[in-house]
C-alpha cells in the first residue's frame, strides 16, 4: 500500500499532481468516473429477441420421431389413475381402473396417413411431468390436441402451456370445454384452438386446410364431410387462403378476439369411421377391475335419449342416438382379437339402446365364434330377461347400472326414468343368467335428505350386486343440473372446476345438507354396503382368482380405507 496520503498531494496547473518526491500523476478526483454528472433520463429501448427465438422455434431441424400432431391424455393431477374420455368427466379411481383412450386412437385413424401423428396416455404409462415434457422434446409437434374434464382443468392446461413453449399450436376438446369455450379461452392463453362437441371432422378439416391437404383426402374422408353436411365445403378462399370462420365446430384466435364459428353436424353414420388405431395405445397397460388382463373398449353407439339432468353425456352428443352395426363392431373385434386383446368393455352412453343392434351384435358373436369375455353399461329399463341371456351367451360376464338412488322422488325429480322396482328387477335377471351386476349410486341429487340417503343404502343392500360405487352428486357445466344449482344458488362460495368432482369432494351446499354433510354419507353408504358377508367374498375372490391382479387389489383395499379414514 503507498504511503503518500491525500495532503501530501499538491495539484498542478495542468490536473496533475506532484508527491514530496517531485514524481507528477493523475488527479485521484478526476479519475474517479463517479464525479461526473449522471446521464439524463432517456426513454427504455430494451433489446427484442423474440423473432429470433421464434424462427429458432419453427426452422429447428426435426427428427424422425417428430409428427405434426401429437394426441395426448396427459399427466394426472396427483400422479394417481384417473378415468375421463372423450364425452366423459375426469375422476380420480380408487378401484384402479386404466381407461383405454380410444377417442384419441379414433381421432389419430381420423388424421392417418396424410398427417403424421402419435398417441401418448400418459396416465396409463404412469408418466410423470418430466418425463412428459422429453417425449414433447423427442415428438416436437406442430399441433397438440388434449382432452379437457373440470377436475383436470389446470392440469390439462399446464399440458397446453409446455407445448405451446415447444412452438406447438394447441387445441383441446371434451366435456368442459364444450359447454365453456369463451372463457375457457379468455383464461388460458396457450390454448390455441377449442374443437366444440364431437370433434373427429373437425380435427381433420383444420389441419388439412392449415397444411394444405384438402386434395389429399382419401375416399372414405370425403364421403364423410360429403354425408355429414350437405352445406360443407372446404374452408379456403378463391385465392387459396385459409378462410377460418369457415371450419365449423371450431373456436380460435383472432388476435385478441375469440370467435367461435357455426356448430359442425354431427356425424350421421358411424360405420363411415375408420376403425381407431388402437394398436398406438398401450394395450398392456389397461385394466379393470373383476377382469383377468388388459382390456380395451369398443365405442358402440354414440348418445342417449334419457333426460337424466346430472348426466354430462348429453352436453357432447345431446339426445342424439347413432348405432353402428353389428358386422362393423365385428370387424373392430377381430381386428383386437389378433391384437392378443380377449377382455373388451362396449363402450356407449347405454349399450343396449337398440335392442336389434345389440341382438344381432351378440349373434354374431356366437356364430363366428370369436370366445372374448366383455363387459358393457345399461339402463334398468332398456333390458329383457331375453336379451340378458342372449348377452351372458355371447360372453358378456359384467353389466354396469346406473341406479343412482333408492328414492323414486328423487329420481322423477332427476328425470331418470327407471324406478326402484325396475332395478331390483332386471338385475335379478342379469345374475340369473350369470352376469355380474357393478351398481352405481349418487348421493346428493336434489331433494336429498338423510332420509332419502337412508333409503338408497338399504335399498344396495337388496340388490344381487357384486360391486357398488358411491359418488357424491357434481354438477358439471352444461348439464340441467348445473344450471339448477347456479339458480339455487347451491354452489359453496369460493368453488373451483377442479373442485366439481363427484369422487373427491363436493360443491353443494344445499339448506338441509351441507357438503360435509353429504361426504360423511358418501362414506357411510359404501362402508355399510362393502362390509357384508357377500361384498367381502367378492373381494376375495378378485384377491385369489388370479395371482397379477394380487397386488392391484391390495392397492385398492388400501385407496379405499385411506379414502374412508380421511375426516372421519
Amino acid at each position: 500500500m503507498s504511503g503518500i496520503q491525500l495532503d501530501d498531494v499538491k495539484v498542478n496547473g495542468n490536473g496533475r499532481t506532484d508527491d514530496d518526491n517531485g514524481s507528477s500523476r493523475k488527479d485521484p478526483l478526476r479519475e474517479n468516473l463517479g464525479t461526473r454528472r449522471v446521464p439524463r433520463l432517456r426513454m427504455a429501448n430494451f433489446p427484442n429477441a423474440d423473432d429470433i427465438v421464434r424462427k429458432g422455434l419453427l426452422e429447428e431441424k426435426r427428427s424422425e420421431k417428430a409428427v405434426d400432431i401429437l394426441f395426448v391424455n396427459p399427466p394426472t393431477p396427483d400422479g394417481g389413475l384417473w378415468i375421463r374420455t372423450q364425452h366423459r368427466v375426469g375422476r380420480r379411481t380408487r378401484e384402479n381402473m386404466v381407461w383405454p383412450q380410444v377417442s384419441l386412437a379414433q381421432m389419430a385413424a381420423m388424421v392417418h396417413p396424410e398427417h403424421k401423428m402419435a398417441v401418448i396416455d400418459a396416465n396409463a404409462e404412469r408418466m410423470s411431468w418430466e418425463e412428459f415434457t422429453k417425449k414433447l422434446d423427442e415428438f416436437k409437434p406442430k399441433y397438440y390436441m388434449t382432452q379437457v374434464t373440470a377436475p383436470t382443468l389446470e392440469n390439462d392446461m399446464y399440458g397446453c402451456f409446455l407445448a405451446k413453449a415447444r412452438g406447438a399450436k394447441t387445441i383441446a376438446f371434451g366435456t368442459h370445454v364444450t359447454p365453456i369455450p369463451m372463457e375457457t379461452m379468455r383464461a388460458y392463453p396457450a390454448l390455441d384452438f377449442i374443437l366444440l362437441g364431437e370433434p373427429d371432422l373437425t380435427i381433420r378439416d383444420l389441419l388439412d386446410v392449415l397444411e394444405g391437404k384438402v386434395e389429399q383426402r382419401p375416399e372414405n374422408i370425403l364421403k364423410l364431410f360429403t354425408d355429414h353436411d350437405p352445406t360443407y365445403a372446404p374452408a379456403l378462399n378463391e385465392d387459396g387462403a385459409v378462410d377460418m370462420y369457415g371450419i365449423k365446430g371450431l373456436v380460435w384466435r383472432k388476435g385478441d378476439e375469440v370467435v367461435m364459428n357455426e356448430t359442425r353436424p354431427f356425424i350421421p353414420n358411424l360405420d363411415d369411421m375408420p376403425l381407431p388405431m388402437h394398436h398406438l395405445l398401450p394395450l398392456k397397460k389397461q385394466r379393470m377391475p373383476l377382469i383377468k388382463g388388459p382390456f380395451t373398449f369398443i365405442v358402440t353407439s354414440r348418445g342417449c335419449p334419457a333426460g337424466c339432468t346430472y348426466c354430462i353425456k348429453h352436453v357432447s352428443y345431446q339426445y342424439s342416438v347413432r348405432v353402428r352395426s353389428p358386422e362393423n363392431i365385428m370387424e373392430e373385434l377381430w381386428m383386437l382379437k389378433r391384437l392378443g386383446m380377449n377382455n373388451i368393455h362396449m363402450y356407449a352412453d347405454l349399450f343396449t339402446v337398440n335392442r336389434e343392434q345389440a341382438m344381432g351384435l351378440c349373434k354374431l358373436m356366437i356364430e363366428q365364434e370369436i370366445n372374448i369375455k366383455w363387459t358393457c353399461n345399461s339402463r334398468v329399463d332398456y333390458v329383457d330377461e331375453e336379451l340378458l341371456h342372449m348377452m351372458a351367451k355371447a360372453g358378456c360376464r359384467l353389466i354396469s347400472w346406473g341406479i343412482e338412488s333408492g328414492s323414486e322422488q328423487i329420481l322423477r325429480h332427476a328425470r331418470k326414468g327407471a324406478y326402484p322396482d325396475k332395478a331390483a328387477r332386471s338385475l335379478q335377471w342379469a345374475r340369473n343368467a350369470g352376469i355380474m351386476n357393478w351398481g352405481y349410486f349418487i348421493i346428493g341429487l336434489p331433494g336429498e335428505t338423510e332420509e332419502t340417503i337412508r333409503q338408497t343404502i338399504d335399498f344396495s343392500k337388496t340388490l344381487p350386486l357384486d360391486i357398488a360405487l358411491f359418488h357424491v352428486a357434481a354438477p358439471y357445466p352444461g348439464t340441467p343440473f348445473f344450471f339448477e344449482v347456479v339458480e339455487n344458488d347451491w354452489f359453496r362460495p369460493g368453488t373451483r372446476w377442479e373442485q366439481v368432482d363427484m369422487d373427491k369432494g363436493t360443491v353443494l351446499d344445499y339448506d338441509n345438507l351441507s357438503a360435509e354433510k353429504l361426504l360423511y354419507w358418501q362414506k357411510r353408504a359404501f362402508r355399510e354396503w362393502a362390509m357384508r358377508p357377500e361384498p367381502v367374498k367378492t373381494y376375495a375372490k378378485m384377491l385369489v382368482s388370479d395371482v397379477s391382479t394380487l397386488k392391484s387389489a391390495v392397492s385398492v383395499g388400501l385407496q379405499t380405507l385411506s379414502w374412508q379414514a380421511k375426516g372421519e
